[in-house]
């Protein structure tokens, strides 16, 4: 692990804010936007999947592993934040399952250290970016906050288990917090060498050329939402009643299939895709109600999937230029 205090860049006025995972796709879209209102801003990363070049230069960037709690402790202590927005976290679905001590510690372990440094230097609140896996295969769609949470990989226990210590915690009166269950977000930086970013991917294969593969017959649907919107969400959230569990998606249904052509669309893609067997531990149907988040925040996604989409293809486009 890297040392604390990598790099210094802090320049903000505002309230002092600490992203886990700041490095990485939606915790750099959460810094950018923290970085703009003026707020100063620490990104703890260990950059296993996130790039330092995300993170702008008036953030203060600290490379470690949230799952050295002493190292952890010391930043939090130096830079003593008001407000800390945890989204860092093992977010691969199928290796949670193959590995799934690996899994929870990052996610249980990594998760329980940032609640604790937290409350350790009486941080106000935790924003935590939970998700959709929560709730495994749900009996009825959209499915709310109210409905049962059954995770059919240990992916979606672990994220459930974070949202358990932090209501204990709040509960207690140690820590205000809010979560976020967060749909299928994608938009610019999303990684296209993983699994869960299936914009990113889609738009990558298009754009080279190559065969897309589909899992399964192409009726597996998501909740898209764009991550701009769940930036705003998670704002909202930051200032809003604390104990607050809310599903920031669309409310939705967008199947393999639709995917596939609204980005095939987007980059002139000709082919059709490919299929092969579906994978352990899929959700089949997924869609999320998100009136809390309406209700609590005056909440509503705004960017729709198509010129989302259209985002990403244009960032990647643009990408691959200097390449050329």
């Amino acid at each position: 692990m890297a040392a604390v205090g990598d790099r210094h860049g802090l320049t903000g006025t505002g309230p002092r804010v600490l992203v886990t995972g700041g490095a990485g796709f939606i915790g750099s879209h959460i810094v950018d936007r923290l970085v703009a209102d003026g707020q100063g801003v620490c990104v703890v990363d260990d950059l296993s999947t996130g790039s330092a070049s995300n993170v702008p230069p008036d953030a203060r960037l600290q490379r470690l592993d949230i799952c050295d709690l002493a190292s952890l402790r010391e930043v939090f202590a130096d830079f003593r934040p008001e407000v800390v927005f945890h989204a860092a976290a093992q977010t691969d679905v199928r290796r949670s399952i193959r590995e799934p001590d690996f899994d929870a510690r990052v996610n249980v372990l990594g998760g329980l250290n940032v609640v604790r440094a937290a409350v350790a230097v009486d941080a106000r609140r935790i924003v935590y970016a939970s998700s959709a896996a929560v709730y495994g295969d749900p009996k009825r769609l959209p499915v709310s906050e109210a409905d049962a949470t059954r995770p059919i990989s240990e992916y979606g226990a672990s994220k459930l288990a974070v949202e358990h210590y932090l209501s204990a915690y709040t509960a207690r009166g140690l820590i205000e917090s809010a979560v976020l269950r967060y749909g299928n977000v994608y938009g610019p930086r999303q990684r296209a060498d993983g699994e869960a970013g299936v914009v990113a991917i889609f738009t990558r294969q298009m754009l080279a050329g190559e065969p897309v593969t589909i899992f399964g017959d192409g009726t597996k649907t998501r909740d898209y939402v764009y991550v701009g919107d769940v930036v705003e969400a998670t704002m909202r959230a930051a200032a809003g009643p604390s104990g607050v569990v809310a599903n920031v998606a669309w409310a939705r249904e967008v199947s393999d299939l639709e995917l596939f052509r609204e980005v095939a669309a987007a980059t002139g893609y000709p082919n059709g895709p490919t299929h092969a067997a579906d994978r352990r531990g899929d959700i089949v149907r997924i869609c999320l109600d998100a009136a809390v988040a309406q209700r609590t925040w005056d909440w509503r996604p705004s960017v729709s999937l198509e010129d989302g989409v259209r985002r990403v293809v244009e960032a990647a486009r643009a990408k691959l230029e200097p390449a050329r």
